[in-house]
């Protein structure tokens, strides 16, 4: 895409789609996903960030802070984050594909897939390349929203990370891909969180299940999941886990057995 004064909506699409991924605090011209961006749609790494931020002004919890961004500009940006703040997948595979297009590769060469995976064709590959996007986004989206570190923990090492879904995958088909539907968990506290041996309230509030607390000669146990009942987790600066979604969670998985 070549440099000039206006966005395109294009361009708007993938500058959303990267500030879904990048925590608030990170939104800089040095930062290399900025300057890589920048490079594919030919601005500078500087305009790039000022977009960004710019972003922010739409998002209520930037909002109730006063942020407040720039003018120029802003009917682009209201006009994407309109059309794609509800409409996750729509978003990561719009982005994605506009993402190949530029790097002129194939889509799936962005999101590999496993050997077994290669000798599937035709449709039924396709619909497979489209969820790995799909995967890619929401992992990359809610681990940035927690600041790439376990919300309980705060373990930081990237590939002990998931990014948890709030209502399961399979039950919620339309927020799958909202990153308000995540939390950001180590491995350990994601398998609890799935089998609703723990859970987060609506409040921020962890809570562990009576399950585990009451199996007090465990010392693994005590050590990894009784230090953290009642801590109250920091919400995000943005995209925070969405508080009806948290009451889905402790209603119908936590497991408050007595």
């Amino acid at each position: 895409m070549a440099r000039n004064t206006d966005w395109t909506h294009d361009q708007h699409v993938l500058a959303f789609h990267l500030y879904c991924q990048i925590p608030f605090g990170k939104i800089h011209q040095g930062n290399p996903r900025i300057i890589e961006l920048a490079s594919l749609i030919g601005r500078t790494p500087s305009a790039v960030g000022f977009k960004l931020s710019n972003f922010a002004r739409l998002d209520p919890v930037h909002q109730a802070r006063g942020v407040t961004g720039l003018t120029h500009g802003a009917h682009g940006e209201e006009d994407v984050w309109k059309e794609f703040n509800g409409n996750w997948e729509r978003l990561a595979q719009l982005a994605a594909t506009l993402i190949a297009q530029l790097k002129a590769e194939p889509l799936e060469a962005t999101v590999p897939l496993m050997p077994w995976e290669k000798k599937l064709t035709g449709k039924e590959r396709e619909a497979l390349v489209m969820i790995r996007v799909n995967q890619r986004f929401f992992r990359s989206s809610v681990l940035a929203v927690f600041d790439y570190r376990c919300c309980i923990t705060g373990l930081t090492e990237v590939e002990l990370l998931t990014a948890s879904h709030i209502i399961p995958w399979s039950v919620d088909t339309q927020n799958r891909v909202n990153p308000q539907n995540g939390l950001c968990l180590n491995t350990l506290h994601d398998r609890a969180f799935d089998r609703g041996l723990l859970t987060v309230t609506p409040e921020m509030k962890v809570k562990i299940s009576p399950i585990l607390l009451r199996k007090e000669k465990d010392a693994a146990i005590e050590h990894h999941f009784t230090p953290y009942e009642g801590i109250i987790i920091p919400t995000p600066p943005h995209f925070a886990p969405a508080s009806e979604f948290l009451s889905y969670h402790n209603k119908h998985i936590f497991r408050n057995d007595n």
